[in-house]
């Protein structure tokens, strides 16, 4: 073994000795050592079987003196094509700036084979933790992060999470029941919602809120008003055209995220009609870009940023041995009304026939 390799070979904590993986892979210990530190000049069936030794011992690359605290984290999302996305990293930066740690963002785009290199990178660069944002990774590679030590929190998780697993959320189901509260408060009877993707936690309390307040104004969940969406624009300007083209549209819609509403507010545009003065439109998110639609939209915020900001302080906090008062944590929901809701046409119809009475019910 030479000098280099040997002391890139001291940087690595394994359970068993880098000599008894080579015996079991038949090469060489220098071969191990290269695959380890990432070096190009192993054949690629060499390569492979190495790899394959190492993920099953759980080896692992670690500064020659282990740090107090951990000073790179990985962010891992499944896209990255959505304002949504920016403010969490927002967020993570913020909080893992302060920290003086550095941040490695990458998307795996559902993918497992994706999914399997961006685990290949962490065990070479030794991230210290690992915030994993609306993702699911195969249940091997959370066995994986558990071999390493590596922790983990997860952001708006797509399904139920281990008990064990830190999770970060926002009030969904408070969320959308304030928004189609206030469409009912301003008399909206029907109502129409532009779902997210079922498989995901957050738009199935979404829609559970949606249908609480409806049920408890005495209404019943209509499902021809009821459309899917994937929470981006073409979504929403897809799903605002189907209500429309119902025998009766709905007077208001709500849109289960932020860039969904705006595609509903175009779809209304090009078909000539008016936010909110023909339909209605409320989101979910705050994203920065809605307060300046036209009209500036109504929406339900969840503080992303805060959401990205409080998984750097916990995973940091397992990353030290210390353990969560609560696996789950989740931040609350706040409705901003601005001018994209407003009463239906026959209701300020009737205003305006009782002009004395809208008086009194201003005040």
């Amino acid at each position: 073994m030479t000098t280099d390799d040997a002391t890139r070979a001291s940087r690595i904590e394994v359970r068993v000795t880098i000599t008894e993986i080579a015996r079991q892979a038949g090469v060489s210990v220098p071969t191990v050592s290269r695959v380890v530190n990432g070096r190009s000049d192993v054949s690629p069936r060499t390569r492979a079987r190495v790899e394959d030794l190492l993920q099953l011992h759980g080896y692992r690359k670690r500064p020659a003196s282990a740090p107090t605290r951990a000073s790179l984290l990985d962010l891992v999302f499944n896209d990255l094509d959505s304002p949504w996305a920016v403010e969490i990293i927002r967020g993570v930066e913020e909080a893992a700036h302060a920290a003086g740690v550095g941040t490695v963002v990458s998307a795996i785009h559902g993918r497992s084979g994706d999914a399997r290199e961006w685990m290949r990178n962490l065990r070479s660069r030794a991230s210290d933790g690992v915030v994993l944002v609306t993702s699911a990774l195969e249940p091997t590679l959370h066995e994986q992060l558990r071999v390493l030590g590596v922790p983990l929190v997860v952001v708006d998780p797509t399904g139920s999470p281990a008990a064990d697993t830190a999770t970060i959320g926002a009030a969904n189901w408070s969320g959308g029941l304030a928004a189609t509260e206030h469409l009912l408060s301003l008399g909206h009877r029907r109502i129409g919602l532009i779902a997210g993707p079922s498989r995901l936690l957050c738009s199935r309390a979404r829609f559970d809120g949606y249908r609480a307040a409806l049920e408890g104004a005495g209404l019943a969940v209509d499902d021809a008003l009821v459309v899917p969406g994937d929470f981006h624009p073409e979504s929403g300007f897809t799903g605002c055209n189907t209500l429309l083209d119902l025998p009766e549209p709905p007077t208001a819609v709500f849109a289960a995220s932020d860039q969904m509403a705006l595609g509903a507010i175009e779809a209304l545009r090009r078909r000539g009609l008016r936010t909110p003065e023909d339909m209605s439109v409320v989101g979910f998110d705050d994203l920065p870009e809605v307060r300046w639609s036209a009209p500036p939209l109504t929406t339900v915020r969840q503080p992303l940023a805060e959401m990205g900001k409080l998984a750097v302080r916990t995973v940091l906090s397992l990353a030290r041995g210390e353990r969560p008062d609560s696996p789950r944590v989740e931040l609350g929901t706040d409705l901003v009304v601005r001018a994209s809701t407003a009463p239906p046409r026959s209701a300020r119809a009737r205003r305006s026939e009782h002009p004395a009475d809208a008086g009194a019910d201003r005040r």
